[in-house]
């Protein structure tokens, strides 16, 4: 056996193999170690036929699906290795074989995924140029590439990798390590590399024709389709040999532009918080949140996927504006909507499920309850007026020949095992109802053969029982033995009772169990049946489930509405974005009735670019978030909260809030700032919106100054893009002497030594920072506040800061003090080091060698 383990582990060495051993999993030498330590299982030994006893841990079979989660949680693969002929019928050792691997990005199970999120696996690979580039989600068989080029052609596919979040990335072996690098995948995904050769382009199409017909290429009438083709190829091979099954819910292949939608790069996305939370990664107390009131998993990984991809078609955008208009206002609809939408499962990835032959009897009730709303919903929403309602209802197929099958076929409680029975109803198939006939009239016959041993041996406690290991026995308690009569035979030994057999009764036993085993496969057989005739009509299935997704996420937007009291904008073709009373989407629900609304107004012209000033906790960021959330959830299709609303079309949104310094690749904040601000200048064009907060404050504030006053500058005269530009630096409000450049400011009402933020954006400028005011708000001593306050009038007034007595005591020992050459000397390299240059590690090493230098002088 350890043999034979070891010849399969051979062939999956970069996976942990679960290798079936009766009714548990066991794992072998370093596999056991690792399982042991990151699953916290017990590691034991067993014999291998070597001079040391093999390691080992495991655990039951049915228990396996918490442990691989647990693996693919820590971005482990895991072989499953299982056995593969019948153990009571196997000569020699039973045959095993690894059935399917699984990885990240090939998880099908659905307790194992998130319901509302897709979980992508994505193939790329670069040809010095171009990047090809495929992404698959198997739960859901959506199979979609795109192509990445030109000089931008890095910074999109960045962008859309943040945008997909996938769980798994393919990579050529041979571009592994470099791929990783240069799109900055390390840490952050699982990286698979792969064979070189499955991305050969002529092995690559080969896989596509197998999989979508010898006319696949030219279905693709886009002439980017061809640069797709090794990644498409090499991601379809990868399935295979890993899952080794039919990929028939994979049944068409799109070909995607990321540029019909805004683009969003990776620091905005994080920055506004559309799906996950800055503070904890989730979804809590984000946009999506907000928004999402979706009934059923396949409208909620929807409404995300609208959400992270706003639309640039007016057209498409009035569609689902429509829909959610009718929806809104007719609440009846509405309603009912709701619940028909409950009665309906996860169609997408129960189709997945089928095609996987994964699929159990519960799945397939649920399946059946799913079809039988399906009238309803077609009715409801071929009766609505707005034209995407009316399509999306149109789009449904009632699946009625399958429904009835489901209906008569499947038994309305069947056990969670295929391999149990009561799977088929009575009536479907007439050896089913023989057989369960035989099995019932064999039992009636056992309990009357149990009064009919009572009464001939005279013991009432006599009884009939049964067990796996040796059937059905009767069982006499020890104080009756000696009334046992001659023709019973003894099978087994009890503490307080022992268990005989009879001839008669074994007859029995075989008409009962044979019938029941007999019962059992052809249950399983008649399953699979029905189960390859929904194999056939998956495509149906995925276009009534691609349909019903589209009701469920229309019906979330036209509640969001309901609930958040949104208004319908106005989608302007001239550029002008006037937001009247606009709202932060998330922070209003947070803060209530506290919230304050504030109007928006950029044209073209006159006010493209607005200077925002104020103290810090003001509202200046929210104010500057809201804008562009507005714009994002107009795009999107949905309502704004507002009190009216006019949005240009957008084509990217930028944002430069805060930053970190990020240690690892020695980037200083400043630096992370400037990076930033490099990609916003390189990416905008004049339909952009930018919003940038705070420029400037990493570095010196002349500098500081310099830098920002010359981004302003640069964005509004060479770029146009409408900005939103917060600041402390008062110094650059003199920029609104520029046509097209406004200020505003977040007022604040001064009460004594004491400010009350009222959260009202203005028109004009700050000339105070009220920055010691915030101290004493945020609670820092009073000694400490007061000593700033003096400072700050000293400063003010020219007359330099205040000192205090230890101050000029401090002072006057220092003058008392010589250094010697020694020092001297270390003083100048300090001073000749720079600084801003440096890494936080080559400035920490500095500063090393200097000290360790005075030590030695000293």
């Amino acid at each position: 056996m350890i043999k034979q383990y070891l010849e399969i582990k051979q062939q999956y060495p970069d996976t942990i193999l679960f290798f079936r051993l009766g009714d548990f999993y066991e794992m072998f030498f370093d596999d056991a170690r690792l399982a042991s330590r990151e699953l916290e299982i017990a590691l034991t030994g067993r014999d291998g036929g070597g001079s040391e006893r093999v390691p080992m841990c495991g655990f039951p079979y049915h228990a396996a699906d918490g442990y691989i989660s647990r693996l693919l949680a820590k971005r482990y693969r895991v072989a499953i290795c299982e056995q593969v002929e019948d153990p009571a019928h196997a000569k020699g050792i039973v045959r095993r074989e690894v059935t399917r691997v699984i990885t990240p990005g090939t998880v099908m199970e659905g307790h194992l995924l998130e319901e509302k999120q897709n979980n992508y696996l994505v193939s790329i690979a670069n040809d010095g140029i171009n990047y090809s580039f495929a992404m698959t989600d198997i739960s859901t068989g959506v199979f979609m590439v795109s192509a990445f080029t030109g000089n931008k052609g890095r910074v999109r596919l960045t962008e859309e990798l943040a945008r997909l979040l996938p769980a798994e990335v393919l990579l050529p072996l041979s571009q592994a390590e470099r791929l990783s690098e240069d799109l900055a995948l390390a840490g952050s995904v699982t990286i698979s590399a792969y064979l070189d050769e499955a991305y050969d382009r002529v092995q690559a199409l080969r896989e596509l024709e197998n999989q979508f017909g010898r006319d696949c290429p030219g279905d693709i009438k886009d002439p980017g389709f061809e640069l797709t083709i090794p990644a498409a190829g090499a991601l379809l091979k990868y399935l295979r040999d890993t899952q080794k099954r039919d990929l028939s819910h994979i049944r068409q292949i799109n070909y995607y532009h990321p540029g019909r939608f805004m683009l969003l790069d990776a620091s905005t996305r994080r920055n506004l918080e559309l799906t996950r939370s800055l503070s904890d990664g989730s979804r809590r107390n984000t946009l999506l949140a907000v928004i999402d009131y979706t009934v059923t998993a396949m409208g909620g990984r929807l409404i995300r996927n609208w959400l992270e991809q706003p639309l640039l078609e007016k057209d498409e955008i009035l569609l689902r504006l429509d829909a959610v208009d009718e929806l809104l206002q007719q609440m009846m609809i509405r309603n009912d909507l709701k619940e028909l939408l409950k009665g309906i499962y996860d169609l997408e990835r129960l189709a997945g499920r089928i095609s996987f032959g994964t699929i159990n009897a519960r799945d397939m009730v649920s399946l059946k309850k799913s079809l039988g709303c399906l009238p309803d919903l077609q009715g409801l929403l071929t009766k609505c007026k707005a034209p995407l309602l009316q399509e999306t209802g149109h789009s449904i197929d009632l699946m009625e020949d399958l429904r009835e099958l489901l209906d008569g076929a499947i038994t309305d409680n069947p056990p969670l095992s295929l391999r149990d029975g009561g799977i088929i109803k009575t009536g479907f198939h007439a050896e089913v109802d023989r057989l369960r006939l035989v099995r019932q009239e064999g039992k009636s016959m056992l309990a009357g053969l149990e009064e009919q041993e009572r009464a001939r041996t005279g013991i009432k406690s006599l009884k009939i029982g049964f067990n796996k290991v040796f059937g059905y026995y009767i069982e006499v308690t020890r104080s009756n033995l000696e009334q046992v009569p001659q023709d019973y035979q003894r099978k087994q030994t009890l503490a307080n009772a022992e268990r005989f057999i009879t001839p008669e009764l074994k007859e029995y036993e075989d008409l009962v169990l044979g019938a029941e085993d007999r019962l059992i496969q052809l249950e399983y057989q008649i399953f699979c049946e029905v189960r390859d005739q929904f194999t056939g009509a998956i495509q149906r299935l995925q276009a009534t489930a691609a349909a019903v997704a589209r009701a469920d996420a229309l019906y979330s937007l036209a509640e969001a509405a309901a609930v958040g009291r949104y208004v319908r904008p106005g989608i302007d073709g001239d550029g002008k974005l006037i937001i009247k009373d606009g709202r932060h989407p998330v922070l209003e629900q947070v803060l209530r009735e506290k919230f304050v609304p504030n109007d928006t107004i950029m044209d073209n012209q006159k006010s493209r670019l607005v200077m925002i000033t104020g103290p810090n906790m003001a509202g200046k960021s929210t104010y500057m978030r809201q804008v562009a959330l507005i714009i994002m959830m107009a795009q999107s299709g949905s309502f704004v909260p507002a009190a009216s609303a006019q949005i240009p079309l957008v084509d990217r949104i930028f944002t430069r809030i805060g930053a970190a310094d990020d240690l690892a690749t020695g980037q200083s904040t400043f630096m992370m700032e400037m990076n930033e601000c490099r990609a916003i200048v390189q990416g905008a064009t004049k339909r952009s919106l930018i919003i940038m907060d705070e420029v400037g404050r990493g570095t010196s504030t002349y500098d500081g100054i310099s830098i920002a006053r010359a981004l302003v500058e640069y964005i509004h005269t060479r770029i146009g893009a409408k900005t939103l530009f917060s600041t402390h630096y008062h110094e650059l409000t003199d920029l609104d002497q520029i046509d097209g450049i406004i200020n505003c400011n977040v007022a604040v009402k001064e009460d004594g030594e004491n400010i009350v933020f009222l959260r009202k954006v203005v028109a004009g400028k700050s000339d105070r920072s009220y920055g010691i005011h915030v101290a004493r708000l945020a609670g820092l001593p009073d000694e400490i506040v007061k000593r700033a306050t003096d400072v700050l009038r000293g400063l003010e007034t020219g007359e330099g800061a205040v000192e205090t007595a230890a101050c000029r005591e401090s002072h006057r020992e220092n003058e008392a003090v010589t250094l010697n050459e020694r020092e001297q000397a270390l003083l100048q390299k300090l001073r000749r080091l720079d600084v801003l240059s440096m890494t936080p590690l080559e400035a920490l090493n500095q500063l090393y060698h200097l000290q360790q230098e005075l030590k030695t002088d000293f």
